[in-house]
């Protein structure tokens, strides 16, 4: 009788275990907001210390070469939640702007334009949506510009919206990380009792302005001579990291670290200046120091941790959840689905990557190429610049002419040394991958397009 009651119990346990096996992965965004790829401990960073972002990346396939096509706050976050380019989702600033436009598609719909800009969410749909219909739960917390949370598919979460009270880009959801974890942790917590997978946003408005660390961190970087304004930056960052470690800490606590995917990523650059600013080659920038980000995928038992040379974009982070979650897709997407690379340590097969910059203020809400200030372009080492004379809005650092830009990332990462004038036929190369990734709306292919261009509006880019 024993024998037969302990058949029974195993194969009632392995049954439990089958189907706690079968039930889709846990998915966590963390996005930090506003913070340069090189301040990390593990980027090399000499003062700033981020132990638990350490950790993380030593337990994760790390792409040291990230980038967000569009290095802006609201753009950056709509790419991450659609899976979009700017120019495809239409959201390319922060604000629209007062033009006579905007003007008129709110005087014709009798809405404000706020509101008609929030709607390219309507449109495109996004990702908690598509997540929802295979059974997940989401919570949204930190930054989050298009509505209410609810209206971006989160089934719970932090932010009521325009036209609420500090609904521009969080209101309540700021508070998460300088005031606590809680509304998150508890969400994970109810989760985990329901058995039911989830999807977390946690986006904290961390270290982004206001600076206001906490004392203890501040004055370890005062003590190491750091000036006051740099240092309350780097406290900021490691403030953040703090966050980052209660959250990864809470969920392998919770016994479901092995079936959670966390991916890392940062909205856009950030290098702080003594005067209290941003330097120009940083947020909203084409540059190195506005679009590139250290990229991490942790899924433990599932993806081997490894330091990968090739280039990676947030374009392909959305596709990437998804296959992860078994869910389909509800269109194909211009990123990759990198999840059996991940899994198997193959090489992507891509070597470029593209991205745009546009106006602070979005001058036509439905056409994109009324703000546009520079699409770029990476191959391997070498990154192209064209500028465009995208106009209103506040332009603090419009280009400063038409030319052509053309550096080489591995032997100038600072990008002073344009040599598009001694090397034109790479210039030309490059100009052409441009062109023929998408002519914006309503320009005639320029100077790079091939004879007979083919401009690719909505490309869909798949592996072979």
């Amino acid at each position: 009788m024993k024998t037969v009651l302990s058949g029974l119990l195993l194969a009632f346990t392995a049954g439990l275990a089958t189907a706690a096996d079968s039930q889709p992965p846990n998915i966590v965004l963390i996005l930090s907001d506003d913070q340069s790829y090189t301040d990390y401990s593990f980027m090399g960073h000499p003062a700033i210390e981020t132990p638990n972002l350490d950790q993380l990346a030593s337990e994760s396939v790390v792409f040291r070469r990230g980038y967000v096509p569009t290095a802006l706050c609201r753009p950056a976050l709509m790419t991450l939640v659609t899976g979009l380019y700017s120019h495809q989702n239409k959201t390319t600033g922060n604000d629209p702007a007062q033009t006579a436009a905007n003007a008129k598609y709110a005087k014709d719909q009798n809405t404000p334009i706020k509101e008609l800009l929030i709607s390219h969410i309507d449109e495109t749909g996004a990702l908690p949506q598509w997540l929802a219909k295979h059974g997940y739960v989401s919570h949204q917390s930190g930054k989050w510009w298009e509505g209410s949370c609810q209206r971006g598919g989160f089934t719970d979460g932090m932010t009521a919206g325009f036209p609420n009270p500090g609904g521009r880009h969080g209101d309540a959801g700021l508070k998460i990380g300088r005031n606590g974890m809680q509304p998150v942790l508890n969400f994970i917590d109810q989760s985990v009792a329901d058995k039911k997978p989830f999807f977390v946003w946690y986006a904290p408005f961390m270290p982004h302005t206001p600076h206001t660390p906490p004392d203890r961190i501040l004055k370890k970087y005062i003590a190491k001579g750091v000036q006051e304004r740099i240092a309350k930056y780097y406290a900021m960052c490691e403030w953040f990291d703090e966050t980052c470690g209660t959250l990864v800490k809470h969920i392998d606590e919770s016994g479901v670290g092995n079936n959670t995917l966390i991916v890392y990523v940062t909205d856009n650059g950030w290098v702080q200046t003594e005067a209290g600013s941003y330097a120009p080659r940083s947020k909203r920038s084409p540059y190195e120091g506005g679009t590139r980000t250290p990229i991490m995928f942790r899924w433990p038992g599932t993806i081997a941790p490894a330091d990968r040379p090739e280039l990676c974009s947030s374009i392909d982070i959305v596709p990437t959840m998804l296959a992860a979650a078994g869910a389909d897709a509800p269109h194909d997407f211009p990123g990759l689905d990198l999840l059996p690379q991940l899994k198997t340590g193959q090489r992507i097969d891509r070597d470029t990557l593209f991205g745009e910059s546009f106006a602070h203020d979005i001058a036509d809400i439905n056409k994109p190429q009324a703000s546009l200030l520079y699409r770029w372009v990476i191959r391997g080492n070498h990154k192209l610049l064209l500028t465009y004379d995208g106009a209103p809005g506040k332009m603090k650092y419009p280009p400063a002419d038409g030319a052509p830009k053309l550096f080489n990332l591995k032997t100038d990462p600072a990008e002073k040394e344009n040599l598009a004038s001694q090397e034109p036929a790479l210039v030309q190369e490059l100009g052409e991958l441009l062109e023929n990734w998408y002519v914006p709306t309503g320009r005639k292919a320029g100077k790079f397009a091939k004879a007979d261009p083919v401009p690719k509006r909505n490309p869909r880019r798949k592996q072979k």
